[in-house]
């Protein structure tokens, strides 16, 4: 039997017993170098950015707001380097490294191909779309919770010479909105416990609403504070370390209480521009929209008529306020906010 067919058979076998062929084995993928980075930038030259944040820290909004401005354009959720698989899978397999490493290859300048082939593959997606625009600043917005600090590591990789903007958001608000976009649009994901507080809040919001009952239970709320403060504190750190004046930071309460002065500081950070007049005029139109909390409330109305964002004294209880001051008050003060009372 040739040993083509046998590795083929057991591989069958393998599936069958365990419903998975095996994972490739993965490898270290090494960064571009600056040399790489200097020759992609001749066929790629638009200026790239990315905005980090925790989920529900206001990413969106400033995505759309960003991409007012005549030279910046800016889409959503690729997840280069925020969520798994991330853009490392497409060379991430040890065959391919061994072939994109590979000596006989002479395409390869006696290196490795694959930060190359990352960066290609990335710059591409993100140029097509500005081009079709007319924009010669672009960005992808990708939510970094999963990840935290390990995912400003990933873009260093493929791109030291980009723009990081981190968006902040007060982590009481920041977890309560979490908790009930996941109560609204992935109640699947939820523990059965879980799935009690949500139906309790359907038929009987006002105690939680008064904060006499928490609509998390004390490991999920542990879990939401400490994924918070490890985000903020991680990714700052890494901005700052990696990027230098390439990275910049903001609050979301900042932006929604001067909007004009806020997004001219980041268009200012990428280089683009001043703003005319009539990209703030827009500026102030799209401020008034929140596409979030209308899709929420046709997708389930019951769960967000009843929520008022940004009541978040009202909606913790004293058990959620102890544990977010013993995970998260420290990061809160660091970042302007009052402690938890």
């Amino acid at each position: 039997m040739p040993s083509s067919f046998r590795q083929r058979l057991s591989l069958a076998l393998r599936v069958l017993r365990g419903g998975d062929a095996p994972r490739p084995a993965r490898r270290a993928v090494p960064p571009i170098t600056p040399e790489d980075v200097a020759e992609a930038k001749g066929f790629f030259p638009l200026e790239k950015f990315f905005i980090f944040g925790h989920a529900r820290s206001g990413t969106t909004m400033l995505a759309r707001l960003i991409r007012l401005h005549p030279e910046v354009h800016c889409n959503y959720q690729a997840h280069f380097f925020t969520r798994p698989p991330l853009l490392e899978a497409l060379v991430a397999d040890e065959e391919v490294g061994a072939w994109l490493a590979r000596g006989s290859n002479r395409w390869n300048r006696g290196g490795d191909l694959s930060p190359v082939v990352l960066r290609a593959a990335a710059d591409y997606i993100l140029e097509r779309d500005a081009r079709r625009e007319g924009k010669r600043i672009v960005g992808d917005k990708s939510p970094s919770s999963l990840l935290d600090g390990e995912a400003v590591r990933l873009m260093h990789k493929v791109y030291p010479d980009g723009y990081l903007i981190y968006i902040v958001r007060d982590g009481r608000d920041v977890v309560i909105s979490h908790r009930f976009q996941t109560f609204i649009e992935f109640p699947e994901r939820l523990s059965r416990e879980d799935r009690e507080i949500r139906e309790a809040f359907i038929h009987q919001p006002l105690p939680f609403l008064e904060g006499q009952r928490s609509i998390f239970t004390e490991a999920a709320i542990r879990r939401a504070a400490q994924g918070w403060a490890r985000n903020v504190n991680e990714t700052d750190r890494l901005g700052k370390e990696l990027y230098g004046e390439r990275y910049l930071s903001l609050r979301y309460e900042d932006l929604l209480q001067h909007p004009a002065q806020e997004m001219s500081r980041v268009w200012d950070f990428l280089g683009a521009a001043p703003a005319p007049a009539e990209t703030f005029q827009a500026l102030t139109a799209e401020m008034t929209q929140n596409p979030d909390a209308e899709w929420q409330q046709q997708k389930a109305k019951e769960l967000a008529q009843p929520l008022q964002k940004g009541r978040r004294g009202e909606l913790f209880t004293e058990r959620d306020r102890r544990v977010f001051r013993q995970f998260a008050d420290e990061t809160l003060l660091a970042w302007g906010y009052e402690a938890t009372p």
